[in-house]
């Protein structure tokens, strides 16, 4: 439990957040029936985030307070494009129960799509399934548009729906 007087953090992860960023990606998407074979929870950085969004061009940001992370996203070029096509993904954005419904998700999606913009990247494609309809507004609200395929090569066969915006 937190104390009452401890704020929202967002702030780029850290090495020693791997494992919260982990067991929250894991945790989340199991509640939501994405843990079959198709969807992130298998991808290879899960268990190294913090290693596999360098700063550069990719980056990722966890929700933070007190000393517990409870949730994250970040992007990164999408797989399958090159630097002249300027596209990126917003990937694993992901928030434990207790970080819902407080606008953080709002609140992290601006700071990702400012510091995307810094990165160069003029278009940012998601992924997601059409029964996470919380994230889906949440994308919609910030300009996403659904797309009628996917796009890059994400590996990601097990999502239903596509969204991308202009930045």
């Amino acid at each position: 439990m937190t104390a009452p007087n401890q704020t929202w953090i967002l702030r780029p992860i850290r090495p020693s957040d791997d494992a919260a960023v982990a067991a929250t990606i894991r945790a989340v998407m199991t509640e939501h029936g994405c843990s079959g074979a198709g969807f992130a929870i298998h991808d290879a950085e899960v268990d190294a985030m913090s290693a596999n969004y360098p700063g550069t061009d990719a980056r990722y940001f966890v929700v933070v307070r007190g000393d517990t992370v409870l949730g994250g996203a970040g992007f990164a070029r999408l797989c399958g494009t090159d630097v002249a096509q300027a596209t990126c993904e917003l990937r694993k954005m992901y928030f434990r129960p207790a970080a819902r419904g407080l606008g953080l998700g709002h609140a992290l999606l601006d700071l990702l799509l400012d510091e995307m913009r810094a990165a160069g990247y003029r278009r940012c494609y998601l992924e997601t399934t059409s029964w996470m309809q919380a994230a889906q507004h949440l994308y919609q609200a910030h300009g996403f548009l659904p797309l009628p395929r996917p796009e890059g090569a994400t590996g990601h066969h097990g999502c239903d729906a596509f969204f991308a915006r202009a930045l």
